[in-house]
């Protein structure tokens, strides 16, 4: 007879396992429908296994990571793919992206975000094509060159702006709003040709060729409408619905649209993730990153090594890179820091302010030839010895005092060795 709900809760709700293994534990148990008996072999089964997979005391956790992440990225490669099918974006992958995640850079070398939209009802953007497309648009930056023609007249010392009336409506963008951009972003005379349609006049605050050389330069620089830095996005259809896929990202501007699903949009720029979302969600983006890299690559690395190295990373609540400006750069031994990256500079100055290296882990031991203090060498072992005595002694006086060197060891046993010594 399979057991109830209520009973598989109380059996394992006092389990020494993790979340993740007590769920599984509980939805397959109730699935197959298994008897009290059954139950307890299943747990002390499980408990076993658990038991077994678990690290060792003393065990080298962070040098048996490093090895799982370094030797598999010996077969990755330096080349930068397109990404997954969308052949306009291209986006770093491989050996170059593994080191970018690891040195926390600032900005990656190809910064792109997965907007997803939301889907709560049937007309909803996800669903909706022109509504994601007009998303599209509002979000990707537009400049002057995405729809118009720029000519300098040099005869008149004038910037003439023709602006394609359909490229305009693509974007849904007005000649009024693109004179009102100019007229904040610079400091010069707009005004709409009264002659000839969709055409912009501009003249520079001084008549010379320089300013209006300079100001034929700055027009391509100012974003008319959308989002600064997002210079493509691409729309793609994934099963039901629709998703945008950016080159460049601004999470925090994005996420403030309507129609974008803020649970599920996401950038490969784990910095801009830990200033919007917080640290723990920079935690797992660099955990989802490192996977996601080796696995398109087609190696597989257990998710714990992954862990501690985001762990590591995010301990002091920012992202710190593993290099000489961070993890490996702020360790107390100095014998360590040493050993990483500019090994004279940091003997030097340790030497002029006095530092003391209290040889606590294991670079700074093996450099002075110590054993590690990892397994056995992190054990210690202490012989006590019986205090001698002299001859002369009575055996119960010896019984005594070697009773009280070695309390385990009782008088009358004593006393029987020393009568059988006399003897």
């Amino acid at each position: 007879m399979s057991i109830s709900e209520a009973t598989v809760d109380s059996m394992i709700k006092d389990l020494p396992l993790p979340s993740n293994i007590l769920k599984t534990l509980r939805e397959d148990v109730l699935k197959a429908g298994v008897s009290k008996k059954e139950m307890e072999e299943i747990i002390e089964r499980v408990m076993d296994e658990y038991t077994a997979s678990c690290i060792e005391p003393c065990d080298a956790a962070g040098v048996v990571a490093a090895q799982s992440i370094g030797e598999p990225g010996t077969q990755m490669t330096m080349r930068t793919f397109h990404y997954a099918g969308v052949a306009e974006i291209n986006v770093t992958l491989g050996l170059p992206r593994l080191i970018e995640i690891v040195d926390a850079r600032k900005i990656p070398s190809t910064p792109m975000m997965t907007i997803a939209l939301s889907k709560e009802h049937p007309e909803d953007y996800a669903y909706d094509r022109e509504k994601t497309r007009a998303l599209a648009w509002e979000i990707e930056a537009t400049k002057i060159d995405h729809i118009a023609d720029v000519t300098t007249d040099l005869s008149q010392m004038k910037l003439i702006i023709d602006l394609h009336e359909k490229a305009m409506e693509g974007r849904n963008i007005t000649i009024d709003q693109v004179k009102e951009k100019f007229n904040e972003e610079l400091n010069v005379l707009v005004s709409i040709s009264p002659d000839i349609d969709n055409q912009i006049v501009i003249t520079p605050g001084e008549p010379s060729y320089r300013e209006l050389l300079q100001l034929a330069k700055s027009i391509h620089n100012v974003t008319l409408k959308g989002i600064e830095g997002i210079k493509r996005v691409v729309v793609r259809k994934e099963g039901e619905e629709y998703t945008l896929y950016t080159e460049g990202s601004a999470l925090r501007e994005v996420l403030q649209f309507e129609g974008v699903d803020k649970t599920r949009t996401s950038t490969n720029n784990i910095n801009e993730i830990y200033e919007v979302l917080g640290i723990e969600a920079a935690r797992n983006a660099i955990i989802k990153e490192a996977t996601d890299t080796l696995r398109e690559q087609g190696l597989t690395v257990d998710i714990r090594h992954i862990m501690l190295v985001a762990d590591l990373m995010t301990s002091d609540g920012e992202v710190k890179q593993i290099g000489r400006h961070g993890i490996s750069g702020e360790k107390a031994s100095v014998f360590a820091r040493a050993a990483f990256e500019v090994t004279v500079n940091h003997l030097l100055d340790a030497g002029m302010r006095g530092y003391v290296d209290e040889l606590q882990g294991v670079t700074e031991n093996i450099i002075v030839g110590q054993p590690i203090r990892m397994g056995t060498g992190d054990v210690h072992l202490i012989s006590r010895k019986a205090e001698r005595m002299s001859e002369a002694a009575s055996p119960e006086i010896k019984a005594e005092k070697v009773a009280e060197a070695a309390p385990d060891v009782t008088p009358e046993i004593i006393a029987e060795e020393v009568e059988a010594k006399e003897e």
